[in-house]
C-alpha cells in the first residue's frame, strides 16, 4: 500500500515550528549577549559612581594629606565597599602607592593600571587583569581645595563576581525564551488544526490531483453543480447550472436561485422538481459531512424539460386512447341497441335512435370547429369531454368560446394550459355531489382568455401560490406539475392567473395578445 504524503497542514507546522525554534532560540542568544554587555555597562556605571562619590568627599583629600592616611581611609573605604558590593576600593598617592586596599598585604605597593589619564583630571573606566584577578575598573582623581591633584581613586568589580550575578540571572531568560517557544508552539498548533480541517488533510499532491480532477469534471458533466458553505454565497458554480438557472457571471448568492430553490429544506432532497420561466429542473440535494461537521450544501440539477414536454404528449395520446376506447366501447353499445330493434322489427325506432345520437354529436363537433379553429385544441375539448363524462362528470364549453386560427400561443402551449387546467379541475369537482366542469377559451386581439370553473372547493391565494412555483394535485398524497407548467407559459408571455371562487372555483389564465405576425 502507497504511503499517503504528509499533509499542508502537517507541513506548515513543522515548518513553522522549526522557525519558531530557530527565530526564539536565536533571540534567546541575543538577548544573552545583550545582557552581558548591559551586565558589564551597569558594573561600569556603577564603579565610576563609587570612586567619584569618594573622591569628592572633603575628607578624602584631607585623609591623604595627614600624617596617616591609611589609618583614617582603610576602614572607611571598607565600609563603604561591603555596602556597595564593589570588589575593591584603593585610595593612592599620585605615585600609585596604595594607602587602601582590599588584601591589607597590598598596602603600601603600587597600583597596578592604567592612571595616566586621571593625573590629567580625567575619569578613566578599563577592563584590566589586577591583583584580584581581572575586573572592571574605574579611577577619577582627588583635588585639594586649590584644584590640585592630591590623589586617586579606584573602585572595582571582579569579572568572577560579575559572571556569577550573570549566570544567576539566565535561568530567568530561558525561562522567558522557553515560555516564548512554549505559546508559539500551541498558538502553531491551533493553527495547523484549522488548516487541517480547511484542507480536510489532505497533503499538497492531492489536493493538487483533487483540484485537477475536479476543475475537469465540473467542466465536462452534463448536471448543473452549485455548492454553498456556511454563508449565503456559493462557493462553486458550474457553467451547465448557470445555463440551467439563467445565472450571469460573478458571484451567486442563494437570492439569485429560482424563489421555489430559496426555500429549499438544509437536508437531504431527492427528486424536487423546480420551475423557472422556461425549464423544468429536478433537483438533488446532499449535505458536505467531514469529521462530523457540516460544512455545506451541494445542489445538483438536471434539465427535464424535454422530458416533461414528452411526458405530456404522452399523457395527452393516452388521454386520447382511453377517449377512444370509452367511445368505442359506447357505440358499440349503442350499435347492438340498434341491431337489437332492428331484429326486433322496429326499424323506424332504430333509425330515430341512431339519427339523433349522430346528431348530438355532429352538433357538439360541428360548434367546436366553428369555434375554435386550432384543431389540436378541439381534439382536446372534445376528449377531455368523453374523459370526464366516463368519469362522471359534466364538462361543457361554453358558447361564448372563440379561437381564431392564428393565436399568441403555439398549439403545444395551447394544450398544455387547457388541458392542464381542465385536468385539474376534473379533479377537484370530484367532491362534490353533482361534479361539473365549464371551459371558456375566446381570444381576441388585445388578449386570450382561459377560463375553467369546477364545482370543488377552490384553492386559496397560498395554495395556488405554491402551485405556481412547485406543483400540486387535487389527489390526496400527490403533487404534479400541471399548474405550475401553465403558470411557466403564462410568465414566458407576460401574462397572470388568478383564482377567484364565485358561481365555483374559477382559474382564470390572461395572456396579452402581443405581436402575432
Amino acid at each position: 500500500m502507497t504511503k499517503r504524503s504528509t499533509s499542508v497542514a502537517a507541513q506548515v507546522l513543522l515548518l513553522q515550528l522549526a522557525v519558531i525554534a530557530v527565530v526564539v532560540f536565536a533571540g534567546g542568544v541575543l538577548t544573552v549577549l545583550n545582557e552581558r554587555s548591559n551586565s558589564d555597562e551597569a558594573t561600569s556605571r556603577e564603579v565610576v559612581a563609587v570612586a567619584v562619590s569618594i573622591a569628592n568627599e572633603p575628607s578624602t583629600p584631607m585623609a591623604i594629606a595627614s600624617d596617616d592616611p591609611t589609618a583614617i581611609l582603610q576602614p572607611e573605604t571598607e565600609r563603604i565597599r561591603k555596602i556597595t558590593g564593589v570588589d575593591f576600593i584603593v585610595v593612592m598617592a599620585p605615585d600609585r602607592t596604595r594607602f587602601t586596599h582590599t588584601t591589607v598585604d597590598l598596602i603600601g605597593k603600587p597600583f597596578s593600571g592604567n592612571i595616566d589619564d586621571a593625573l590629567r583630571g580625567e575619569t578613566i573606566t578599563e577592563t584590566y587583569v589586577g591583583s584580584l584577578g581581572p575586573s572592571i575598573r574605574s579611577v577619577t582623581p582627588v583635588t585639594d581645595t586649590s584644584g590640585n591633584i592630591v590623589g586617586l581613586v579606584s573602585a572595582g568589580v571582579t569579572r568572577a563576581k560579575i559572571s556569577e550575578q550573570f549566570v544567576r540571572g539566565l535561568p530567568m531568560i530561558f525561562a522567558v525564551v522557553l515560555s516564548g517557544f512554549a505559546v508559539a508552539a500551541v498558538g502553531s498548533i491551533l493553527l495547523s488544526r484549522r488548516l487541517r480541517r480547511q484542507t480536510l488533510g489532505m497533503a499538497p499532491a492531492e489536493l493538487r490531483t483533487m483540484y485537477g480532477h475536479h476543475d475537469a469534471v465540473l467542466h465536462s458533466i452534463g448536471e448543473g453543480l452549485v455548492v454553498f458553505g456556511d454563508g449565503e454565497s456559493a462557493e462553486l458554480v458550474n457553467d451547465e447550472a448557470r445555463r440551467l438557472l439563467d445565472l450571469e457571471d460573478g458571484p451567486v448568492t442563494r437570492a439569485s436561485l429560482p424563489e421555489s430553490m430559496q426555500s429549499m429544506d438544509t437536508g437531504i432532497v431527492r427528486g424536487e422538481l423546480h420551475l423557472t420561466d422556461s425549464r423544468v429542473l429536478f433537483v438533488n440535494q446532499d449535505p458536505v459531512m467531514w469529521e462530523g461537521t457540516r460544512l455545506g450544501q451541494v445542489l445538483s440539477i438536471r434539465d427535464r424539460t424535454e422530458l416533461q414536454n414528452i411526458m405530456g404528449e404522452l399523457d395527452s395520446v393516452r388521454s386520447f386512447a382511453e377517449s377512444l376506447r370509452s367511445q368505442a366501447h359506447e357505440s358499440a353499445n349503442r350499435l347492438h341497441t340498434v341491431i337489437t330493434m332492428v331484429e326486433l322489427g322496429r326499424s323506424e325506432e332504430a333509425v330515430e335512435f341512431a339519427t339523433a345520437d349522430l346528431e348530438l354529436s355532429q352538433h357538439l363537433i360541428d360548434r367546436l370547429m366553428a369555434s375554435v379553429q386550432e384543431p389540436a385544441l378541439a381534439a382536446l375539448l372534445l376528449g377531455k369531454m368523453s374523459q370526464a363524462a366516463e368519469q362522471g362528470v359534466e364538462l361543457t364549453v361554453t358558447e361564448d368560446t372563440a379561437l381564431g386560427p392564428v393565436g399568441v400561443l403555439t398549439p403545444r402551449e395551447l394544450v398544455t394550459v387547457v388541458g392542464n387546467l381542465i385536468d385539474n379541475a376534473i379533479d377537484a369537482s370530484k367532491e362534490s355531489e353533482q361534479p361539473w366542469v365549464e371551459v371558456t377559451v375566446r381570444d381576441s386581439d388585445e388578449v386570450l382568455i382561459v377560463r375553467v370553473a369546477d364545482s370543488g372547493p377552490g384553492m386559496s391565494p397560498e395554495t395556488l401560490r405554491a402551485a405556481m412555483t412547485r406543483g400540486y394535485s387535487t389527489k390526496a398524497d400527490s403533487r404534479g406539475l400541471g399548474l405550475a407548467l401553465v403558470t411557466q407559459i403564462v410568465n414566458r408571455h407576460r401574462g397572470e392567473m388568478t383564482s377567484e371562487v364565485t358561481y365555483g372555483s374559477v382559474l382564470l389564465a390572461r395572456i396579452p395578445a402581443g405581436d402575432r405576425s
